[in-house]
């Protein structure tokens, strides 16, 4: 029987170029009234430790770099984002001279939050679902290595349903 660790899914938000509604919505995230730490998130400053990347705003030609940088920091596997239409798309930004549009221009995005400015339940449910997409990754990269390190069945069975009940924990708010 093989043992299959987990950990609490570790959270780092960057703003591009944005308004700050949305960023104000990440951190409302955090405060007792939505509590997203309930469920295992905890919001990190260093990529090195993070697991889920949070864009907020558009990316710009002043900020591309900074925003591949940080995705390169993060180990694999690793999901990416995008909250609010600017980190979608560019918004109404889209059309700036030095904007090259939203998160996916630059890095792949796994999960998108729309909106101006992006809800906290909306903000919540995007990183419970990054985190379905964050153990498929896990399980595709433990799949290439030798089947005595992989996981157990029932512990990937467990983490899905772990999943699915807080998706119906999320929508009950």
């Amino acid at each position: 029987m093989s043992a299959y660790v987990t950990k609490s899914p570790w959270v780092v938000h960057y703003d591009g170029s944005s308004c700050n509604g949305c960023d104000i919505e990440v951190l409302a995230c955090l405060t007792p009234m939505y509590d997203v730490e309930r469920f295992g998130i905890i919001n990190c400053g260093n990529p090195k430790h993070a697991d889920v990347f949070l864009v907020t705003g558009s990316v710009n030609e002043q900020n591309k770099g900074i925003v591949k940088q940080i995705y390169e920091q993060m180990p694999e596997p690793k999901v990416v984002v995008a909250v609010g239409i600017c980190a979608c798309s560019g918004g109404i930004f889209k059309d700036c001279y030095n904007v090259l549009g939203g998160v996916d221009q630059v890095i792949p995005v796994d999960a998108y939050v729309p909106g101006c400015a992006a809800r906290p339940e909306a903000i919540i449910d995007a990183v419970v679902k990054g985190l379905g997409v964050l153990q498929a990754k896990r399980d595709a990269m433990l799949e290439q290595k030798p089947a005595e390190e992989a996981p157990a069945e029932e512990a990937v069975e467990e983490t899905a349903e772990a999943v699915e009940e807080v998706k119906e924990e999320g929508g009950e708010e």
